[in-house]
């Protein structure tokens, strides 16, 4: 067999497919992730997008299987390479996450232990999943905090979470998720409630060692300029549902879905002088008052009656570029949006 061959053959990193993620509650099951679907390559960044409520948190605690069962239950297939993680036992799991997926959590302060020096944390991680002793696991805290570019890593390493600033949790976060140089890193928001400064930098510090250790990365975020920023592929999600998929080049040229267009039309630039900025009407639908149809056609300036009673299917064409929308597929939504792409 030769090399390419064998290539071609191997399974990606990561693969979700058909992914269900449901909660079992006093009104009933509720669904929060519906069927969806992706795949994530070595050295890849795959930016998941959407509002708040929109699925893109659960779709990752599901990832690592860090949901509850119950109320939480999963069905379809999270592979990596090739192994389904929703089918091994909790003993198997917990050998693969943290070591070779990582994930970066939305609020570095509840997140991290208080009662415990970061550095402590970060060896607690290296002695559970690399088998260092308890001096080595300090000196490889040590050394992740410098990676990640920490100020007087070696001082800091003794302090609590308390004691350090917000962009200083973070790089905390980073470093501990890094430590056993995983394979796939999830960062879930890694720059909501700091300033724009700090975020730029965690930005650029997350794509640096991405580049160093040869990672795949998730980007879970609302802010499409962070994904214009950091992501290679784009997975637009609405009411725990994919409706959306491309490049990101292709996504900002032409976005295909109405509301991949409204997210894109409220994003602020700097070239108008409009004195409101454009809004989506109406909220994303609770989990359990979603109907029969798209569950963004209430809020959708194109739909028709058939989007009210019925689901449209992701629809790929031969770039790969994925919509489902009964508009899009009709040719009611012009392709390009020149206006808002980004260069």
């Amino acid at each position: 067999m030769s090399s390419d061959v064998a290539a071609a053959a191997e399974p990606p990193l990561l693969e979700v497919e058909g992914l269900h993620t449901t909660f079992d509650t006093l009104v009933g099951p509720v669904r929060s992730v519906g069927g969806v679907s992706f795949t994530v390559n070595d050295g890849e960044t795959l930016g998941i997008v959407g509002e708040t409520g929109c699925g893109k948190s659960v779709t990752a605690l599901s990832i690592l299987r860090l949901v509850p069962v119950p109320p939480g239950r999963h069905s379809g297939a999270v592979r990596y390479r090739g192994r389904d993680l929703l089918a091994l036992t909790e003993k198997e799991m917990r050998r693969i996450r943290g070591d070779r997926i990582s994930m970066i959590f939305q609020e570095p302060m509840t997140s991290l232990n208080p009662v415990l020096s970061v550095g402590r944390q970060i060896a607690e991680c290296v002695q559970l999943h690399q088998g260092l002793g308890r001096a080595a696991a300090m000196e490889r805290a040590v050394a992740m905090l410098k990676l990640v570019q920490m100020p007087e890593a070696e001082r800091r390493a003794a302090e609590y979470p308390h004691q350090l600033s917000g962009g200083m949790r973070q790089r905390v976060m980073i470093a501990l998720a890094l430590s056993c140089k995983p394979e796939l890193l999830i960062a879930d928001e890694p720059t909501t409630a700091l300033d724009v400064t700090i975020q730029a930098q965690i930005l650029d510090l997350i794509k640096r060692l991405q580049r160093e250790l040869g990672m795949g990365v998730i980007m879970i975020t609302h802010d499409l300029g962070v994904v214009a920023e950091s992501c290679d592929r784009v997975v637009v999600m609405y009411a725990g549902k994919k409706v959306e998929e491309a490049t990101v080049l292709d996504l900002f040229d032409r976005p295909r879905h109405p509301y991949t267009r409204a997210l894109m039309a409220s994003m602020p630039a700097l070239s108008t002088r409009a004195a409101r900025l454009t809004e989506i009407p109406g909220l994303v639908p609770a989990p359990h008052r979603l109907g029969r149809g798209c569950a963004f056609a209430p809020r959708c300036t194109f739909a028709e009656a058939r989007c009210r009673v019925e689901q449209p299917a992701l629809v790929v064409d031969s770039l790969g570029h994925g919509v489902a929308c009964f508009a899009a597929e009709d040719g009611r939504i012009p392709e390009h949006v020149p206006e808002l792409a980004i260069p």
